[in-house]
């Protein structure tokens, strides 16, 4: 089990414990993306205060979160998000907000911590269900974690050398990442690992499984795809990725990344997830040597 899915279930655990006698029905905060991953805030008072400060309800504990940022005005059952005058701001689903009613499954956004509001009836089933996804999902990119990506892995490997089938796995990742952080600032380059995850998962098929493998490093499994098939999908990855139009706050950012592949040769049967993972890798860096913004199979 992978650390994060370790933090869920801990989370999970103490939630149950804390908050068993809060009614069914109260809407709540379920942290998706961030620190206390999958831990949820019960919005059972009248106004409650997110920010950086000691003093407030719903403490982010993150320099891009100002001492006072928002407030959640709840009032039967509904819950209204204030923005605080803020120095980075307050989204919901992408938005930029100063006041607006939040809806069953809004994604409400303070600094680089993503909570999902969820209201309503059934609210204990809404929450296991988000669970389930934590365990599975990225919560900032929406691709499969890494714990998802390895199992995914491993049985995609066993399957493809036990019938001899091809299959090629696909690692990238963004090219001078951390000048966008360091140019932009931390909250554009959220942006920019979201808006990449969204370029690519409209470009592959159902049955390829893409996965955000860690920090801004992404892989890509293609069943039934060999090295010159496994290439051709890549450069159009590549191609597409170029040719988006990163823009945040106003700003545009050029943004590329490079690919390396490792096919499963025809017979091939003496490689573990490990080693293919590090040929991958290895194909990656031979990309990013010969000058990025390119593949390498």
């Amino acid at each position: 089990m992978g650390k994060d899915t370790e933090t869920v279930v801990t989370v999970v655990s103490q939630a149950l414990r804390e908050h068993h006698s809060v009614a069914a029905t109260t809407p709540c905060l379920v942290v998706m993306y961030g620190k206390n991953l999958g831990k949820r805030h019960f919005l059972d008072k009248a106004e409650q205060i997110l920010g950086r400060s000691d003093s407030v309800s719903i403490q982010i504990d993150q320099d891009s979160v100002s001492r006072q940022h928002a407030k959640i005005v709840a009032k039967e059952g509904r819950a209204r998000v204030f923005d605080l005058g803020s120095t980075n701001g307050t989204f919901v689903n992408e938005a930029r907000v100063d006041d607006v009613e939040l809806r069953d499954g809004d994604l409400v956004k303070v600094g680089q911590t993503i909570f999902k509001y969820l209201s309503g009836s059934n609210i204990e089933n809404k929450y296991h269900e988000e669970i389930y996804r934590l365990t599975t999902m990225d919560g900032l990119t929406g691709a499969y974690n890494k714990r998802y990506f390895l199992e995914a892995l491993s049985r995609e490997l066993n399957r493809a050398q036990r019938y001899d089938r091809a299959l090629s796995l696909a690692m990238f990742d963004l090219d001078h990442f951390k000048n966008v952080n360091d140019q932009f600032g931390h909250l554009a380059g959220d942006h920019v690992l979201k808006e990449v995850s969204n370029v690519v998962q409209l470009n592959v098929r159902r049955d390829d499984i893409f996965a955000r493998y860690g920090g801004e490093e992404f892989a890509l499994i293609l069943p039934e795809v060999d090295n010159r098939g496994a290439y051709q999908v890549c450069e159009k990855l590549r191609g597409r990725v170029e040719a988006h139009r990163f823009e945040y706050a106003g700003r545009v950012m050029p943004v590329t990344v490079s690919l390396g592949i490792r096919s499963l040769q025809a017979g091939e049967r003496e490689i573990d997830v490990s080693r293919f993972i590090a040929e991958a890798d290895a194909k990656l860096y031979e990309a990013k040597g010969a000058g990025r913004n390119r593949v390498s199979a």
